[in-house]
C-alpha cells in the first residue's frame, strides 16, 4: 500500500474533509478503498481523481444524485454526452430560478427596510409585515 494516499492526504489533495470522504464512500460515490494491515484506508490516484471530480461537481451545486449520474456517465467515455448536457442545462435553469427568487426576496426586504421610520418596536413596519394578516399578533414571551 506504499503508493496509496491516506485519507488525510486525499483530503488535503482535494480540499475535502475526511468526514465527507467517508460519507461519499458510505453512499457509494466513492468505492471503498483497500485497507492496510493497521486498518487505514488507502487511496489510489484514480480514487483521488474521482474524489476531486465529486468535490468540483458539488462546488458547482450539482446534487448528490446528479453527481452520481455524472460519474456513471464519465465511466462510459465512448457514449454521447447529450445526457451530460441535459443535466447541466437543467442545473443552469434551476440556478436561474434561484437567482430570480433571491432577487425578488432582495427587493421585498429592501422595500421593508425603506418602510421603516424608526421608533418603537410596537410600531415596527417590518414586524407588522412579517405577521400574517389572518393570525393574531406574535405573543410576548413572559
Amino acid at each position: 500500500m506504499q503508493d496509496l494516499m491516506t485519507i488525510g492526504e486525499a483530503a488535503r489533495a482535494t480540499g475535502t474533509r475526511a468526514e465527507t470522504i467517508r460519507y461519499y464512500e458510505k453512499i457509494g460515490l466513492l468505492p471503498a478503498p483497500p485497507r492496510s494491515a493497521g486498518n487505514y484506508r488507502g487511496y489510489a490516484p484514480q480514487d483521488v481523481a474521482r474524489l476531486g471530480f465529486v468535490r468540483r461537481a458539488r462546488e458547482l451545486g450539482f446534487s448528490i444524485d446528479h453527481v452520481r449520474e455524472l460519474l456513471e456517465l464519465a465511466d462510459r467515455r465512448e457514449h454521447d454526452c447529450c445526457r451530460v448536457d441535459e443535466l447541466t442545462r437543467q442545473h443552469v435553469a434551476a440556478i436561474g430560478q434561484k437567482i430570480a427568487d433571491l432577487t425578488a426576496l432582495d427587493r421585498e426586504l429592501n422595500a421593508l427596510l425603506a418602510s421603516c421610520r424608526g421608533g418603537r418596536v410596537a410600531e415596527c413596519r417590518i414586524l407588522e409585515a412579517l405577521a400574517p394578516a389572518n393570525l393574531p399578533a406574535v405573543p410576548r414571551q413572559g
